[in-house]
């Protein structure tokens, strides 16, 4: 065993023997103090950093890299410290994950793109079925998990490719509504095959829709699975599910979202830039976020929180360490573009047979 991998092993040792683990969930304050505003000291956030880096199986060039990386990780810790004071009464928690040893700048180049222009983007025609009627009703709280709607979180890595997942998830999801089967399906697939998008560069969500479409089906994502770089387009590759045409929720109106998904889960984008959204870790997300979305994601729900406060309930594509296990409640009924421009652009899948349960036509 080489002398810096030895030396991480026995630091992340003494971490467990000193019960420090547990910082990496919260903050840096130490818990031990009254006021809660005394800071650990730099060698109590090196060894933090080791441990870190031992859970997150990081290793780096060399130890100017690494010397580097912990400043960026030191940054990271001092805004989970003070996000997380009890006396700022935010309505959400933050904590370090995969990304703590990234900067501002470099969390935005390699997992989100630049802020999408929605007047440009391909719009399919705005839904009439989730346009509200007056007095419609609708449930006071949806989660799409409880019905075994909503497949396992997954992890795009540093492939700009959340236009897929969340096109894939909301497809998922309306299969195993319509026909009781969940069966994961092939985010790869489109990385490759899309050739309207690039790859693993920024697209556009309603081109990933339309492949669908064109293509008569997508694979599995056990025959075509995720690799997190984009390839040549497989010739093997099957058409096990199928959609029959897609819609866009009417923008800006809260309302209509919520009806929607409390008939399906629905893809959206969303501002996803600032560190609250990046280390978020539990509670309702308020902010700070702009309207200038540049991510992809799928809400499954909505409702209300024991503080009265509303949300919408979304998955990501960060893997299980970002958020609760994946998934994460942001702030709704906030007026005008939504949390985050949540309301400006959804895109929802259409199959036949769920038009025919709900009495609908297809053109809809």
């Amino acid at each position: 065993m080489d002398s810096c991998r030895r030396e991480t092993v026995v630091l992340a040792l003494l971490l467990s023997l000193f019960g420090l683990s547990s910082a990496l969930d919260y903050s840096i304050v130490r818990e031990d103090s009254p006021e809660r505003n005394e800071l650990r000291s730099d060698q109590e956030m090196r060894w933090l950093y080791e441990e870190w880096i031992v859970n997150h199986d990081k290793s780096y060039s060399d130890e100017v890299e690494k010397a580097k990386r912990f400043e960026i990780f030191k940054d990271n810790l001092r805004f989970v410290d003070d996000h997380n004071r009890p006396g700022n009464n935010n309505t959400y928690t933050v904590g370090l994950n995969q990304f703590a040893d990234l900067s501002d700048e470099e969390f935005r180049s390699m997992y989100l793109g630049p802020p999408l222009n929605l007047s440009a983007m391909p719009s399919p025609p705005v839904s009439k079925r989730y346009i509200p009627k007056r007095g419609q009703y609708l449930p006071t709280s949806v989660d799409w998990r409880r019905w075994g709607a909503v497949s396992a979180v997954k992890n795009q890595g540093v492939c700009e490719s959340c236009r897929a997942f969340a096109t894939v998830a909301a497809v998922e999801s309306l299969h195993k509504i319509t026909t009781g089967r969940m069966i994961t399906l092939s985010e790869q697939e489109l990385v490759d095959c899309d050739h309207r998008n690039k790859g693993c560069k920024p697209g556009y969500l309603h081109y990933t829709y339309q492949y669908v479409v064109e293509n008569g089906g997508i694979d599995t994502a056990s025959h075509y699975p995720y690799r997190g770089v984009a390839g040549r387009c497989r010739a093997d590759r099957r058409r096990v599910v199928s959609i029959s045409g897609f819609r866009k929720v009417p923008s800006y109106n809260s309302y209509a979202l919520q009806y929607a998904v409390s008939y399906q889960p629905v893809s959206v984008a969303i501002e996803a830039s600032s560190q609250g959204f990046r280390f978020h870790r539990s509670g309702v997300f308020g902010g700070p976020c702009s309207a200038e979305t540049n991510h992809f994601l799928t809400v499954i729900g909505y409702g209300t929180d024991y503080n009265g406060i509303e949300y919408w309930l979304v998955k990501n594509s960060w893997g299980t360490g970002w958020g609760e296990g994946g998934f994460a409640m942001i702030q709704r009924n906030v007026g005008g573009s939504g949390r985050c421009g949540i309301l400006t652009y959804s895109l929802y899948p259409l199959m036949n047979s769920w038009v025919r349960a709900l009495g609908r036509n297809i053109t809809e």
